[in-house]
């Protein structure tokens, strides 16, 4: 994989992305290499356990969208929503089964707007999905889809919010 050509065309999906609306929906966005595939995430920082390192902590939701040695072979950019140990997440009373299930159905009205998705799997992995690769259009397609997460990225917030635990005073 010519990682530096990737990791150049993520991040200009990454400036291209509406900086206003980034800026109103609070979600950060973040190219870098993991695990052996070049990602961009899109997240908020109110979606992890610990906000000062959002993008490891051990309790969190984010977007990503990346590509590697084994889905270039396979011609695909792949995508996902990851949801990992939410019932750490502070402020809330989460069980990740439930969760998802509660996530899944809201965005079954949204699944048109995405390519090759599915939602049939763990809990960890809310939807996923793919992209042909086509390197002519690589950044118009990715940055489709991105755009498409930030349509999108609300059902996250309501689904959290039907977890929240009251505060007591």
């Amino acid at each position: 994989m010519d990682t530096s050509f990737y990791l150049e065309n993520f991040q200009k999906i990454a400036d291209q992305l509406n900086q206003k609306l980034l800026n109103e929906k609070s979600i950060e966005v973040s190219v870098g290499i993991y695990l052996d595939s070049v990602v961009i995430k899109l997240y908020k920082k109110s979606w992890a356990g610990n906000v000062k390192e959002p993008l490891t902590a051990q309790s969190r939701i984010f977007f990503s969208i990346w590509v590697n040695d084994q889905t270039i072979a396979k011609q695909k950019i792949m995508y996902n929503i990851h949801a990992l140990k939410l019932r750490e997440l502070k402020g809330y009373a989460i069980q990740s089964r439930k969760f998802a299930e509660v996530f899944r159905e809201d965005f079954k009205g949204h699944e048109q707007n995405w390519q090759n998705v599915s939602i049939n799997h763990g809990p960890l992995t809310l939807m996923e999905g793919w992209l042909k690769l086509d390197l002519e259009n690589l950044q118009e397609e990715v940055l489709k889809i991105a755009n498409a997460f930030l349509e999108t990225e609300h059902l996250i917030d309501n689904t959290l919010n039907q977890f929240k635990v009251a505060v007591k005073k």
